[in-house]
């Protein structure tokens, strides 16, 4: 798999303080100074480009950020001892690097302040006109590919919409009722005499001719010949935004070859070349028996069965399933013909 970077992005966190979004390399809250704490959620800006300054290239190429064991001050990866307290950072806990991070939130909408109407920026806590606090607006969190849940808190399941499940189920078993009201029940029966019955066979000569199959995918079979094959190749790429622990994220294109394989042969097929009929008023149906060349072979024989009734709502036709069912329907006998709601024969009994 080949991998290629498009360049960093800076992240951004959210002050659990406050509610004030910071860019991800800053280590302190921007609107109320509280430090960042150790177990921050970085997330992607909805104003995210690609970094250009080579001081923050560098700092996004250094790895994940180290809280210090001691005072938990938030220290870059390439430091030995800590900023805040000095503590060797040996102690310390590097932050978690590697997670694949989402699409970015959509941007805060604006806020209106309701002391003076000036409008500010969707992520600003204080009027930037009047000084008035603003209304908080609900953070969009980001979830990232390995999810860490937290000890002691159960996650909330969204309660299925059972209204929903029992209106598509109501008509689903509305739908079943229709079809066997409409097609499977019987709704009335009529008295019927068998006036005619009619059958045809129909029996297929086959021999073996050579098939040709183009650019068909896979291997061909093991009895093909004139076989000709190519690979075709193409390259599926899928862009990543990865999560390197210290406030910023490398957006990567990741990419590989998927290949497949067509082939045009030919193969040997039993190929039906004549069909013989036959056909009769009887009940007695015959099936032909043609005369056969050494590489010629018989194939399946099929059959069709009708009979048809008399009734006081006119001619009714019915086709038995068998031939032993057929045979049973002598001229001039009569049954009780049950019928469906649109008219069809559902079933004929003595």
């Amino acid at each position: 798999m080949q991998k290629r970077s498009k360049g960093f992005i800076e992240l951004e966190w959210v002050c659990p303080n406050c509610d004030g979004v910071n860019r991800g390399s800053v280590k302190t809250c921007q609107n109320c100074g509280a430090p960042q704490p150790d177990n921050v959620k970085f997330r992607r800006a909805s104003n995210e480009k690609i970094i250009t300054d080579e001081n923050a290239i560098k700092a996004a190429q250094a790895g994940a950020d180290i809280h210090c064991g001691f005072c938990g001050t938030r220290n870059p990866a390439t430091a030995i001892t800590c900023s805040q307290c000095g503590a060797d950072l040996k102690e310390g806990k590097a932050r978690q690097a590697g997670d694949l991070m989402q699409a970015a939130p959509p941007p805060p909408k604006n806020i209106i302040c309701a002391n003076c109407n000036f409008e500010n920026e969707g992520t600003a806590t204080t009027c930037k006109q009047c000084g008035a606090p603003l209304p908080k607006q609900t953070i969009s969190q980001v979830n990232v590919s390995k999810p860490q849940p937290i000890a002691g808190q159960a996650q909330k399941r969204k309660s299925p919409n059972w209204l929903l499940f029992g209106g598509i189920a109501t008509f689903l078993i509305l739908c079943c009722a229709a079809i066997l009201f409409l097609f499977v029940l019987p709704s009335k029966s009529v008295e019927g005499t068998v006036t005619n019955v009619y059958w045809q066979t129909s029996v297929p000569v086959q021999e073996i001719q050579p098939v040709n199959y183009s650019n068909e995918r896979g291997s061909p079979p093991s009895d093909a010949y004139n076989v000709s094959c190519h690979t075709e190749s193409e390259e599926v790429c899928e862009d990543k935004t990865i999560d390197q622990g210290n406030g910023y994220a490398e957006q990567v294109t990741e990419c590989h070859t998927e290949s497949e394989q067509y082939c045009s042969y030919t193969v040997d097929e039993w190929k039906t070349i004549q069909t013989y009929d036959l056909d009769g008023n009887d009940l007695n149906p015959v099936y032909a028996d043609p005369r056969l060349a050494s590489d010629q072979r018989r194939g399946s024989a099929s059959d069709t069965f009708t009979v048809y009734f008399s009734t006081d709502e006119g001619q009714i036709t019915y086709s038995p399933d068998s031939l032993n069912e057929f045979q049973q329907f002598q001229f001039g006998s009569t049954w009780t013909i049950k019928l469906n709601a649109v008219g069809g024969v559902v079933g004929v009994e003595r």
